[in-house]
């Protein structure tokens, strides 16, 4: 299969990348000015991806894009934290609820060869709810810029579908980590602290709130989930991709230290506290499980020691 990944330098794009490679995929790789970001990618691999430019505040771009004679699409590229959303939240619109209304428009009606996309969502479009894993019918109530951006983009590419016939399918990833993230997310900003905290011989670490409850998925379990929702995923559809098993931030914090065998405290601080927090959020993955067969398999122990790992080389 030839299949396109939109923003295929990004954490997650390149471990798909990879993913999509190892499997014996041909790849094409869309990513700002269409030359790649250095990054996990071995040369081989680099090599062997066909690389285009995509700008998605770009129409013209977009419309080049849809004309790759590729079967398949899997569209990650975005506006992709809260916290980089919320610095400029009209940004975080225009590429990812107007970027993504118009690639998948663009798709499905600008000739191109393409007969499916998955448009990946996140999570986090549930907002507050009750304390249980969220299900798709479960009602969206996004509490970000980033979460309504994301939001917006789902009803935006659903309709598209819907209207023109591209079997199009959405994917709610909960919270994921691997090595190669960045520390714009918590477990590698917890463990860079733990770092420094161990080389400047400080027993406290200043941390946000400890009481959220969250997923935590190891990438390669995730990549794994977007090719076989691209494959298997029924057109019009949404679906969690999640293990079902939350953990406190504080109980992460003291098993990142653990695993780095690293002796400090956490100390909530003030200046790091979010306002949009929601205080649970963990995915029902029954619907992928059944309707796919996939399952989340690597435990978080070896994600957190993985990410020790990769950070100490």
């Amino acid at each position: 299969m030839k299949v396109l990944v939109t923003g295929a330098d990004g954490f997650v794009g390149q471990w798909l990348v990879q993913a999509l490679l190892g499997a014996g995929h041909a790849v094409t790789g869309a990513v700002r000015d269409g030359r790649p970001m250095p990054g996990r990618l071995t040369p081989g691999e680099l090599a062997a991806v066909r690389w285009v430019p995509l700008d998605l505040e770009d129409t013209v771009s977009i419309q080049a894009l849809a004309q790759e004679p590729v079967d398949g699409v899997i569209h990650l590229a975005a506006v992709a934290s809260s916290v980089e959303a919320g610095r400029d939240p009209a940004h975080a619109w225009a590429v990812n609820a107007a970027g993504t209304a118009k690639l998948v428009e663009s798709f499905a009606t600008g000739g191109g060869t393409a007969g499916r996309m998955l448009v990946v969502s996140t999570g986090e479009v549930y907002g507050p709810g009750e304390p249980r894993p969220r299900l798709e019918t479960d009602p969206v109530n996004p509490v970000s810029p980033y979460a309504a951006s994301k939001a917006a983009a789902e009803i935006a590419a659903i309709e598209a579908g819907r209207r023109t016939g591209l079997a199009v399918v959405v994917a709610r990833p909960f919270p994921h980590t691997g090595p190669g993230q960045t520390t714009t997310y918590v477990a590698p900003a917890f463990l860079d602290r733990i770092r420094v905290a161990q080389r400047t011989g400080a027993v406290a670490v200043k941390t946000g709130n400890l009481d959220p409850v969250r997923e935590l998925l190891d990438v390669r379990d995730v990549a794994e989930a977007y090719l076989i929702l691209l494959e298997r995923g029924r057109a019009g559809e949404v679906y969690n991709v999640a293990r079902g098993e939350g953990i406190a931030i504080g109980d992460l914090f003291e098993r990142l230290a653990a695993a780095a065998g690293v002796r400090v405290f956490p100390e909530p601080d003030p200046s790091f506290l979010r306002a949009t927090d929601v205080p649970h959020l963990v995915g029902d993955p029954a619907k992928i499980n059944t309707e796919t067969g996939w399952k989340a398999t690597r435990p978080l122990d070896q994600t957190l020691r993985d990410l020790v790992d990769a950070q100490a080389h």
